[in-house]
Parts: C-alpha cells; structure tokens; sequence
C-alpha cells in the first residue's frame, strides 16, 4: 500500500508520518514546501520538496507513486497570516487540493483520500448553535476560514460530480512540538527557553490571556486521522476536537509551573489579535462513534513536550551558531 502525506515536512504531518511508519503497513511518501521534514523515526521515508499550488508538479509527483490513500494536510494554518497574505493563504488551501482532487480524477485512480481543513468553516457561530453539528452552514470570517471553506466544498464537489473516495475533517487547535510560534503555546515556550539560556529579559510577551480556546494534543490528532482513514464514510465531514476548553491564561501558567525561571508577564500591543470568532465548541459524537477515538495526553504532558522541544531546538541553534563562529574567528 502506497500513501502520501502532504505537508510532511510541517507540524501534524510529521507527527502523522511518525504514527503511520510506526502503525501500518503503507509505504509513506511525502511533500511540501519545507526542504526536508524532522522525524523521529529510522523508518524509511521518502520526501519530495514540491509546491502543490502547482498543476503540472502534482500531478507528475501522483502519477509517479500511484497511491493508495492521500492524507492532504498540506496548507497556510494561521488566521491572521490569512489577513496579511490572502491571495497566498488562497494558493496554498485551495488550489493544492484542487491540483490534488484534480490530478486524482483525470489518472483514474483508486484512491482515498483525507482533506484535513478546519473548524474554522464555521466562523462566527452564535450560542444557539453551540456545540457546533457538521451540518451546520459554514460563515466565514477570516480569508483563512474562506479558504478552508472553498477547500472542504471543493472536496465534496469531486466525491458528488466524479465519485471520489473523499473523507473530509474539521479539526480544532491542536499544539504540540514542532509547531511554530505563530502559535501560542509554541510563542509562550520559546520565549520561556529563551529566558532559561539567558538570551531573553525575564519577561514574556504576551496578547489575549482571557481566550478560551478547546485543544488537543498533536499526537491525539493524527491518531484521529488515521482513524478516520479506516473508519469513515466517503463523502462525509466530521468534526475533530478534545473536548477541553482552557484559557490562554491557563496554558501560560502551565508552561511557567513547568520551568524554574522567574518571570514577568508584560501585555504587547502587537500580539493582541482582534477576533470575531467566539470560543467554538464541537459536537464530535460522530467521529467518536464511527471510531472510537478519544484523546488521550493530558495539556500538561504536551505542554511539557513542547518546551523541551523548544529548550532542545534553541541548544542546537546555539551550537550551531558556536561553530559558524568558530569557523569564521
């Protein structure tokens, strides 16, 4: 069996090439835009740095492998990225699945495929509709949510107008390491890494402490999307959450009760997001039906793994940067 991950070389799709190495028996290609992807693992692992916004490279790439299944989770992954950047949050959400889907129907492939897009489709949902049901009608708010939207309409157009094997899932936030820090926790554990080693004042940076946001471990989501792999039936979507809400407050403080260092916590302007969007709340009975999944790290262990992760990554930049020098000298 032959699979591809796209964005393999990113945060979940590495995380899910490690699960898939590690768990099944399917032969695992990747892609995307990073050079070359960090995985723990001696599995062999085939990666091709490629863009998928691109027609004529994706469809030689799928030709060339002929896969089986298709995990695409390829993509821009932050909102307010989306607002500085919206014709390139378009190009990577939307026309990468649709050279994806493309490229499927015209080699006539017998292939299943998983189209990863976001909660966010959602947008701004009112109370009422709280927990949110997948057949909730989409309200986009942000060029990211749009584009996450196009992408999951996209999917199903090609399983109802040519017959795809298509799953769709719409995850939440899901942290961890590896993830960059245009995200919070990841924005929270490098600056406390930073101030452990001595390269930061003793002050961490901060904007939306009161947030309230439901998240999962990585590691739990890419189980879910191997499940979904398995399990699920074509054509449909399904939500993906853990179903705990935390403040941003409360991830903070987690990382700080994880650290020695004696810090301060200062309000910058800059990372204070406006945002329209409330705290969404998933209704995940059908995923968790259909597969049985179930969360199982705790915040405090994946904040845990995160800041190593990132008090690792910092000692290899600074030994890496020792060296530089000493070449240099």
């Amino acid at each position: 069996m032959q699979a591809i991950i796209t964005g393999a070389g990113g945060f979940a799709g590495s995380h899910l090439a490690e699960y898939l190495l590690k768990n099944s028996n399917q032969k695992i290609w990747g892609c995307g835009k990073s050079p070359s992807p960090v995985l723990q693992t001696n599995s062999p692992f085939n990666y091709q740095c490629m863009d998928l916004a691109n027609p004529h490279t994706t469809i030689d790439f799928i030709d060339q492998i002929k896969p089986d299944y298709i995990y695409h989770l390829a993509g821009q992954a932050a909102v307010h990225t989306s607002w500085e950047d919206p014709k390139g949050n378009y190009d990577a959400n939307v026309y990468a699945a649709l050279n994806i889907l493309d490229a499927i129907w015209k080699l006539k492939l017998k292939c299943r495929v998983l189209v990863v897009t976001s909660m966010e489709v959602y947008g701004k949902v009112s109370s009422n509709n709280m927990p949110i049901k997948e057949d909730l009608c989409f309200s986009p708010n942000s060029p990211y949510s749009a584009s996450k939207a196009a992408e999951d309409l996209l999917a199903q157009a090609y399983f109802l107008g040519h017959g795809l094997d298509i799953i769709r899932v719409r995850p939440l936030n899901h942290i961890g390491p590896r993830q960059n820090d245009q995200f919070v926790a990841t924005a929270f554990a490098r600056q406390l890494a930073r101030i452990e080693s001595g390269q930061q004042p003793p002050t961490i940076l901060v904007g939306n402490l009161s947030d309230r946001r439901d998240f999962t471990d990585v590691r739990d989501m890419v189980k879910a999307y191997a499940l979904s792999m398995e399990h699920c039936e074509s054509g449909s979507a399904y939500n993906i959450a853990s179903g705990n809400m935390y403040t941003i407050q409360e991830l903070l403080d987690t990382l700080i009760s994880l650290s020695n260092a004696k810090v301060t916590v200062e309000v910058d302007s800059k990372r204070v997001r406006s945002s329209s969007t409330p705290p969404l709340i998933a209704d995940c009975t059908s995923f968790r039906k259909i597969t049985g999944w179930e969360p199982e790290i705790s915040l405090e262990e994946t904040l845990s793994d995160l800041l190593n992760f990132e008090r690792n990554k910092l000692e290899s930049e600074n030994m890496e940067g020792d060296s530089v020098k000493n070449i240099t000298d």
